[in-house]
């Protein structure tokens, strides 16, 4: 029985894209994953404090705009496995829009629905933004065997 490593093909190295080549789209698409999840930091703030708390004057929920903060300085700096993870991340705030917009009552519904339309934004920009690295990498591999 013959042992093979492990395939790799899919992982994404760290990468700076400010020193990387990158197709002219692929700009804007990582600047529109900045913007929503920068939008999606300040609507989870704005929504927990003021707009539409859990409890009069500030709900303890909005820590999870704390988790947010994890990714940012990746998407920032455009770090292709910050990128990648935080693609998958965003889908808990996808989640809870969902659920909230369609449980809660009020204004919060609202809220709901703009967190997951920024959080659909964030995906398939970082998606989209993503693929032609992901076609670069399994290129690489297949070249190399």
């Amino acid at each position: 029985m013959t042992a093979t490593p492990p395939d790799h093909q899919h992982d994404l190295p760290h990468v700076d894209v400010r020193s990387a080549a990158t197709p002219g789209h692929a700009h804007g698409l990582r600047w529109v994953s900045i913007a929503s999840l920068l939008a999606l930091i300040a609507l989870s703030v704005a929504w927990e404090l003021w707009l539409a708390p859990l409890r009069p004057g500030g709900s303890w929920l909005v820590l999870k705009a704390l988790l947010l903060l994890l990714p940012l300085r990746g998407v920032l700096r455009g770090d292709l496995y910050t990128l990648q993870w935080s693609s998958m991340f965003i889908l808990l705030f996808l989640a809870e829009g969902v659920v909230r917009g369609m449980s809660d009552t009020g204004p919060s519904v609202t809220l709901a629905w703009i967190e997951t339309a920024l959080s659909l934004v964030f995906f398939f920009a970082t998606v989209f933004y993503l693929r032609p690295f992901k076609r670069a990498a399994k290129a690489r591999a297949a070249s190399a065997r």
